[in-house]
């Protein structure tokens, strides 16, 4: 079972995007805030993708981002966001890919696919 790392800081999506990936076979472990030891959840989960909430300024995000691909240059990182340049920022952020919030279940659902390649349907 893939495990996914999501962090939003809105609690009602946090708990969508917790039930719609559960649905869909993943091991969702939800976070609502970045603190200094997210890092450490990387190291003891080892999940397969994290997502993580590009606020309006993104500075926690891309810091967060930024230290996770210091030690896992290959765990995709996606940036979710209703920015509108989020498709301009993402990836001068070291992030892997992006979805645009509000997001659609299925066009998220196929992101992950394009990153944990080995997915079971």
């Amino acid at each position: 079972m893939e495990t996914i790392i999501v962090q939003d800081t809105d609690v009602a999506i946090l708990d969508v995007l917790t039930e719609a990936l559960t649905m869909e076979g993943f091991f969702v472990l939800p976070i609502q805030n970045v603190e200094a030891d997210f890092l450490t959840l990387v190291d003891l989960h080892r999940p397969h993708v994290v997502m993580l909430d590009y606020r309006l300024d993104g500075e926690v995000c891309r810091q967060t981002c930024f230290q996770i691909k210091q030690h896992y240059p290959h765990l995709p990182v996606i940036a979710m966001s209703c920015n509108y340049n989020i498709d301009r920022l993402y990836g001068i952020n070291g992030f892997d890919d992006y979805i645009r919030k509000p997001f659609d279940l299925d066009l998220l659902y196929s992101i992950l696919k394009m990153h944990i390649p080995d997915q079971k349907k």
